[in-house]
């Protein structure tokens, strides 16, 4: 691996989207803050959405306090536009994504600056795990991990490196802005997959290190993380719309999920044979989750067995019904578009 010298490390600048997220902005920061690069290779762009509790208070005071740490405004409030922002006003040769709920481990700069130059890739990222804080979020944490609550997304699971489709919280050259554009200020979901689609599209290389490690705070309960996955399924249409060839046959198993599931019910009403129909799809379901509970129980703790039903159905039940109501929702958005 090539060994790199002070004087030839990149100007780094993070980009942090944010918006009242006063509970997890400190951990975030101070994370980034503790990494073992030099303060003056790296810029911390903080992209307020004009929050509303104190996360723009609590910034300003780590601006205070590290000359690194800047604040601009993202007045459309949406993660695409504060994206965007933070890019136009980088200065860094390297521009790395970071989440509010996501704390990163002290060699995860050098470490994505190694790799760049190591594979000679558009994109690195590393894998991501859970912060397991209480019983829900804990569990909640196991359920996402789990392929049977969120399919096959390598970079919550994999202990190889090599290349992929997307990963999370990736570290780009500056360049690439330049040549795929930017975010898709439209999407409030799902613009990382779209924007790490384009670059494919146009022969970018992604490349996924398992040294590159980060932690993630998620949702607390099942409300939220309802609202979560609603919002993916439901922004999920748009990108359909604009890049069919992007879409797998799993991103559309939850939508056909529900939407079998709510068919064969009504019918049912009116006609028997239909309820036997929803019976057995629904049986079938309950029997892979509890399957697959016991699984995650097993491996954890038995403790977790009965709540996980609850968020494998809220996971694959809220991103259906997103997509379903986005299906109508932008009904009218349907343009035959290159993918």
């Amino acid at each position: 691996m090539k060994t790199f010298k002070r004087n030839n490390l990149s100007l780094i600048s993070i980009i942090i989207p944010c918006r009242n997220e006063e509970k997890f902005i400190s951990k975030c920061l101070n994370s980034i803050i503790a990494n073992d690069y030099p303060r003056d290779k790296l810029e911390i762009l903080v992209v307020d959405g004009m929050s509303t509790d104190k996360t723009r208070e609590i910034i300003l005071d780590f601006a205070q306090k590290h000359s690194n740490i800047k604040v601009l405004d993202n007045p459309k409030k949406i993660t695409s536009t504060g994206l965007n922002i933070g890019i136009k006003n980088a200065k860094g040769d390297i521009i790395i994504i970071i989440g509010t709920h996501t704390c990163i481990m002290p060699n995860f700069l050098k470490k994505s600056i190694e790799t760049l130059s190591r594979v000679n890739a558009d994109c690195v990222g590393g894998t991501i795990e859970s912060i397991q804080e209480g019983f829900m979020p804990s569990a909640i944490a196991y359920g996402m991990s789990c392929p049977f609550g969120i399919g096959n997304a390598a970079f919550r699971y994999s202990k190889k490196e090599g290349w992929v489709d997307t990963v999370a919280f990736g570290a780009y050259p500056k360049k690439v802005f330049d040549k795929i554009g930017l975010f898709d200020k439209e999407l409030v979901r799902c613009q990382d997959d779209e924007f790490n689609y384009r670059l494919r599209k146009a022969r970018g290389k992604i490349f996924l290190n398992p040294e590159i490690k980060s932690y993630y705070y998620p949702r607390s309960s099942l409300k939220k993380l309802w609202h979560q996955y609603f919002q993916y399924g439901f922004w999920k249409v748009r990108v359909f719309q604009k890049h069919p060839k992007m879409m797998q046959i799993r991103q559309f198993v939850p939508g056909a999920f529900v939407f079998v599931v709510g068919l064969s019910f009504i019918i049912g009403i009116f006609y028997t044979p239909f309820l036997w129909m929803f019976g057995s799809i629904v049986l079938c379901y309950l029997m892979s989750s509890l399957f697959f509970s016991s699984i995650v129980a097993k491996q954890h703790s038995w403790k977790y067995f009965l709540v996980m039903p609850a968020i494998f159905s809220t996971l694959h039940i809220g991103y259906g019904t997103g997509f379903l109501t986005g299906l109508v929702r932008f009904i009218n958005r349907w343009k035959k578009c290159k993918a």
